[in-house]
This record gives structure tokens, sequence and C-alpha cells, in this order.
């Protein structure tokens, strides 16, 4: 193997493989820590080993963002081997070759994109790698709204309809893309999933509960506006102020976090409302929490909401995206209407008021997870779709 022409590509503790089954290529755009998809891209070599796959994954980042280190540490802590290839941004035309080299290098077979720009970049570099490159993307939802969105959609339709098969990971983003014009015999619905071995209530858990004086209510996310914190806010304060002893932790980091805290400060309740920043922690944060809000008025499938429901925890949830394929309304959680306070009020006034209630959806929640959402049969049939590809 000759050496590597792109020192700056951080792969030096990843070897290429010398035997094994077919190669799946991870390929995403990402900043700081990275996010949802994540929780699926990272835990995925280790069930390809024993589906009859190998994977890795590469990974774009803007050289100067300190905080993709932590995503190293994450994926080496999850034994997914990471690669970092600095982005130049729209111009820097050395990705292409770049990726390239890491699909010689690795023997790569399966290019699987999950975001537009590594889409548009899987086609460029089959187009250059000379030899069949199987082409496979997930759409995992586009929900950060900027005034680049309408592009990054318009790419995103161009290249979905070039790749030989597209996921989709909830109802409304498959209806998205068949309207797309993904033709539908490429199309599959495969929801996210998780590990609920990992994810369950133990020692740990009733040990932090033991330790709380009053109900805290949560909340996990992106601190941006399509999260819908800011409502979520507003109405734990109206209970309090009905005379409700209730706590609001929120873990996550964003751009509005100034702007939640300062809604926060002007409250008159901000001892009881904590922005959490990031945590590493899932098993301990969600540990914290008696009641889980999901606010969004956007989103895909949230892992979250699963993670937080195989923890048992009871749920309002607003109707959005794929929440509605995950769970009933007063089986599994508590629905509502997004981006209104008196919606999200309702719900969440019936759990705090009802322990019965919440230990009800709390265990049905956690039914659900075993029954429907497990991350092994999401991976048999990822890989049944490889299978059909090659």
């Amino acid at each position: 193997m000759s050496a590597n022409p792109y020192p700056e590509i951080q792969d030096p503790r990843i070897a290429p493989p010398t035997e094994g089954g077919p190669m799946v290529l991870h390929t995403r755009c990402v900043s700081g820590r990275g996010g949802g998809p994540e929780k699926t891209i990272l835990r995925s070599p280790e069930h390809l080993e024993r589906l009859g796959y190998r994977g890795i994954a590469a990974y774009l980042f803007d050289a100067g963002d300190d905080g993709f280190q932590e995503l190293l540490d994450w994926a080496e802590r999850e034994q997914c081997p990471l690669i970092g290839v600095p982005d130049g941004g729209a111009l820097d035309r050395s990705l292409i070759a770049k990726f390239v080299h890491l699909c010689e290098r690795y023997d790569v077979q399966i290019w699987h994109g999950h975001d537009y720009k590594s889409n548009l970049l899987g086609i460029l570099v089959r187009k250059r790698l000379g030899r069949p490159l199987t082409m496979v993307s997930t759409a995992h939802g586009w929900v950060h709204k900027t005034w680049k969105t309408p592009l990054y959609f318009g790419i995103d339709r161009w290249c979905l309809r070039r790749y030989e098969h597209v996921i989709a990971v909830s109802g409304d983003l498959y209806e998205a893309c068949k309207k797309a014009r993904v033709p539908a015999q490429r199309l599959t619905l495969i929801h996210n999933a998780i590990e609920s071995d990992v994810f369950r209530p133990d020692g740990r858990t009733a040990h932090a509960k033991s330790q709380r004086n009053r109900l805290v209510i949560g909340g996990v996310g992106r601190l941006a506006h399509e999260k819908g914190f800011d409502h979520l806010i507003r109405a734990v304060c109206t209970l309090r102020d009905e005379g409700q002893d209730i706590a609001l932790e929120i873990a996550g980091e964003g751009p509005e976090q100034e702007t939640l805290q300062a809604q926060i400060d002007a409250s008159g309740h901000a001892e009881a409302l904590t922005l959490l920043g990031h945590q590493s922690d899932k098993h301990a944060l969600y540990s914290r929490f008696d009641i889980y809000v999901l606010s969004s008025l956007r989103e895909g499938l949230p892992n979250v909401i699963l993670e937080a429901l195989a923890m048992e925890l009871p749920m309002v949830a607003t109707r959005c995206g794929g929440v509605v394929e995950a769970v009933d309304d007063g089986v599994e959680a508590l629905l509502c209407d997004s981006g209104s306070d008196a919606e999200l009020l309702a719900p969440l006034r019936r759990l705090v008021t009802d322990p019965d209630l919440r230990q009800t959806l709390a265990l049905q929640g956690r039914a659900r997870i075993e029954k429907d959402f497990d991350f092994s049969a999401r991976m048999a049939r990822m890989t049944g779709i490889y299978d059909g590809l090659r």
C-alpha cells in the first residue's frame, strides 16, 4: 500500500482491511459533536461485522472545529473507525481526490451517504473512481432552516434520484423522497432504532430518583428554534405559577442558548430552570428526569424519544415528523400539536398531576421499544438492502 498522499486525513490508527466482507463507508458532513444520526452511524460497524460486512466512517468537518475531537472520542468508545476529512468549503475540489483515495485504500464497495453534501460527493467520487461503487443514502430529515435550505434541498433531491437505494427514517421523509421522484422500488422506510439493553432503567436510575425532592421535566436537543424549547419553558413556568413544584432541565448546545437563557432569567423561575449544556452520558442524563418532553416544531424520527421511552420516561411529544409512527396518543405518550404554549401545557399538566398515568405510559413506552425499535433488527434490514444491490 502506497503512502498516504493526504496527511491531513486523520486515519493513522485505521489500517486498511486484510480480510472480511464488503466494506461500507458511511459519509457525512458534521459540525461539533454531531447529532442524532451519529447514534446510528457509530454503532453500525459492530453490527455490520456480525452480518457479513465491514464498516468505517469518514466525516467532513471544519478544520477549525475543536468539537470534532469529541466526536472522534465518541467513535472510539463505540469501536467505530472514524476518519476526519477537513472540509475547505464549497470550492474545495480536493475532497473528491481525498475520498477516491479512501475508497481505494479501504476497498470500499458501498458508499452510504447521510446528507446532501456526502450524497453529492459520492456521485462525483464514483465517476472519478473508475470502478463499481454501490450508492446508498439515508434521509434523516431536513430541519435546520436557513436561507440556504432550498438550495440544499434541491441538491439532495437531485442526488437521491441517482442513488441505487434510499432509506427514509420516518413516513413523512418517505413521502418527501417520493415527491422528490425517488422511484418506489429504490426507496425503503426503516425507522431509527436503539439498543434497548443499553437504554434501560437500573440501579443508577433508582438512586438518582431517590435524590430528587420534586418532579423534573427533561428535554434534550440542539438549542435551536425548531426544537421549540421556548414553548416548553413557558409551559413549565405556567405550571409553577399554578403551584406545581417542578423543575425543568434541558440538555444540549446551539445558537439559541443565549436567547433561551435570557428567557429563563426573565421568567421569575430561574432557580428551577436549567440549561445543562452538552451531556455525554445519556443514561445518566435520562436518569435525571421524571417526565420527558419533545417540544419540536420539525423532526424526522428523533432518537431522543426512543431513548427516553426505553428509559421508561412518561412523555409529552408534539405531532411532528415520525413521532406519530413511534407512539400512539394516550398509549405510549401524550401527543399535542406543535408551536403552541397552550397545546404543550395541557398534556404536561395531566402528567404532572397524575402519577398513575405516568407509570402506565412508562411501561407501555418501554414495551413499544422492545417490540418495534430494536437496533439489531434494523441493521438486519439494512444489510438485506445491501445484499440486494450487490
